[in-house]
């Protein structure tokens, strides 16, 4: 990998064992951190990485240079802010629930209601107490909604690890949803839905620390 391959990075799909084999973003993202070359670095949130690595993948041959540039704004988007995960999934799916096919649509409609009773329950709200943006995205696929509220109310049925499990799959069926889609323009949604999902880790990073200045520091001219 030489200079101006860093200065004007060519992303391709899936997986690759080291740079002469190709790169995808997370994997550039690895090496610009200066971390092992992975496409699963500890430099990034690791629902954002997932959300990067399939845009990578979903994107065309074509588009997916318009996503080089932003490879160095997930470095260091690292927060453990609880609201993160279903902050970010729901995101996604809001792009994809009214473009996707009707079976993707069921899946992404129950990841969503889950998502958003557990960010009712981090908030303190009730639990069908559910954010604007997604009552309108849900509302414009009522056959979806209808069936997805009913499966969750089902009290009995065992609710699998959201962040581990729901989230990373409700990212991918949302990316892939979008890339197959009879829609205009594939490649800007799924653009835009990763620069959406970036803003959104980015909103929960901690405020830094003031930098403590000693008195004795602190020069005065007159």
């Amino acid at each position: 990998m030489n200079n101006l391959d860093l200065a004007v990075p060519v992303l391709s799909r899936g997986k690759h064992r080291s740079p002469r084999k190709g790169a995808c973003f997370m994997e550039f993202a690895s090496y610009l951190a200066g971390e092992p070359w992975s496409d699963h670095p500890a430099c990034t949130h690791p629902l954002l990485a997932g959300v990067a690595r399939d845009v990578n993948d979903c994107t065309s041959d074509s588009g997916r240079s318009r996503l080089a540039p932003l490879i160095p704004s997930v470095i260091g988007l690292t927060p453990d802010d609880p609201h993160v995960v279903p902050r970010v999934t729901a995101r996604c799916i809001r792009h994809a629930l009214p473009v996707v096919s009707q079976e993707r649509q069921y899946i992404l409609a129950v990841a969503l209601l889950v998502g958003e009773r557990q960010l009712a329950a981090l908030d303190g709200r009730p639990p069908d107490d559910i954010e604007p943006e997604s009552v309108a995205v849900l509302q414009a696929v009522p056959q979806a909604t209808k069936w997805a509220r009913s499966f969750t109310a089902r009290t009995h049925r065992v609710t699998p690890d959201f962040a581990r499990r729901t989230a990373p799959r409700a990212v991918s069926c949302a990316v892939e949803g979008i890339s197959q889609a009879c829609v205009p323009n594939p490649d800007d949604r799924l653009y835009q839905l990763l620069l959406d999902a970036i803003a959104e880790t980015k909103a929960w990073m901690p405020a830094p620390k003031p930098v403590a200045v000693e008195p004795e520091a602190v020069r005065f001219t007159v």
